[in-house]
């Protein structure tokens, strides 16, 4: 063979492929779908282990729980098909459905606080058999309005101060709204990820500084001026001072982590569970994870929230490179609730941060959370679907 024809036939050498052996990285849509199967059936499982002594205790079947969050979950898929195969982003985007969310959901924050209170709070409004809380669906409906906002108004978003102002309003009567129930750890993640989302847009760093250190101001006002956020406060300066009162909850997650170490001390046999850490199912299920699957089986959790966080952001990317940049707003939108809840959720269980009643997505015990994240993520995958298709139709609305 001569050494022109050498190289003629090295330069028609099939580039490898899948089917050579060679592994492609998966889609976003896979790693998604796969991830949130994962942490739905590892939350049946230790829903159904954490709760089945608090649920004997009350007289109930043992598996009460277990059987509501997978009627749960049935819920949020049937309620996912509706924005995955009925739902057009061209008309979620429009000015007109925007502020028909708006008021809708305005309207059930003021119902809210006219309903029955539980544990002292008024955040659930009573669907039939089914307690709806509606600071869960304000965090979508804020991510869809806020992205929108910020395509509309980019000029004003990211030159001086308009762009914020406009949307003050909105802001302030979500605060008041949510405070009155009160819902401090929703308010952070909302108020938090509005944030997000108008930086990535591009406004101004000087305007986050000083909205930022409005912000300290307003968190140090709100948690010295309310008796119970500033037990919160002191029991996470020290967890172990009042073990029988204002600690106890957060010192009983603590012990449940002691007690895993890093295999944990098996399925179904926390000790903390038997009344001794209140409703471990639903905020501190992760502490009895960590007690019964050890490190082993947190890092499993967190793994997969992980996961979760990146297929959204990747979502994203890949809307935002097509200059899709409503959907990869949204997409990054939702991202940030996952990881505010998540980093928040563990945080808690942990004692790095005050206990709060945010819950672990995918993961803990609870309807309107599983709910409206399903339905976040049924919105990821319609953007994932439909980026394609709207960059062959050279659609510029998106």
């Amino acid at each position: 063979m001569s050494i022109s024809s050498f190289f003629r036939s090295s330069s028609q050498t099939k580039k490898p492929s899948a089917s050579d052996g060679v592994l492609s990285m998966p889609s976003a849509r896979a790693v998604l779908i796969s991830s949130v199967g994962c942490m739905l059936v590892l939350s049946l499982l230790m829903v159904a282990s954490a709760s089945i002594p608090f649920a004997l205790s009350r007289g109930m079947p043992e598996l009460q729980f277990f059987k509501n969050q997978l009627l749960y979950m049935t819920i949020g898929f049937v309620a996912a098909t509706i924005p995955y195969y009925f739902l057009s982003l061209k008309r979620l985007y429009k000015t007109e459905t925007q502020f028909i969310l708006l008021g809708i959901t305005g309207v059930l924050l003021v119902a809210v606080l006219f309903s029955t209170p539980i544990n002292g709070a008024k955040r659930w409004l009573q669907l039939g058999g089914f307690n709806f809380q509606v600071a869960e669906l304000v965090k979508l409906v804020m991510i869809v309005f806020v992205s929108d906002f910020v395509v509309r108004r980019s000029f004003e978003v990211r030159n001086g101060m308009d762009g914020f102002l406009r949307i003050l309003l909105v802001v302030v009567l979500l605060t008041v709204l949510l405070l009155s129930q009160p819902d401090f750890g929703s308010l952070v993640v909302i108020l938090g990820t509005i944030f997000a989302i108008f930086y990535i847009a591009g406004a101004p760093y000087k305007h986050f500084i000083a909205l930022g250190a409005a912000a300290i101001g307003g968190l140090v006002l709100m948690v010295t001026t309310a008796q119970y956020r500033v037990v919160r406060v002191m029991s996470f300066v020290n967890p172990f001072d009042d073990v029988q009162d204002t600690d106890y909850q957060l010192a009983r997650s603590l012990i449940a982590f002691g007690r895993g170490q890093f295999t944990g001390v098996g399925y179904g046999e926390s000790v903390q569970k038997l009344s001794h850490l209140p409703e471990a199912h639903t905020d501190f299920l992760l502490a009895i994870t960590g007690e019964e699957l050890g490190f082993v089986g947190v890092a499993m959790v967190l793994i997969l929230e992980a996961l979760i966080i990146a297929s959204a952001m990747r979502i994203s990317y890949n809307a935002l490179k097509r200059r899709q940049m409503r959907m990869s707003y949204t997409a990054f939108g939702i991202g940030v609730v996952f990881i505010g809840q998540t980093i928040i959720n563990a945080a808690m269980n942990m004692g790095a941060i005050p206990t709060k009643g945010l819950t672990m997505p995918f993961f803990s015990y609870g309807g309107s959370s599983m709910l409206v994240s399903l339905l976040m993520v049924a919105l990821l995958l319609k953007i994932y679907k439909e980026s394609a298709q709207i960059e062959k139709s050279q659609c510029r609305y998106y």
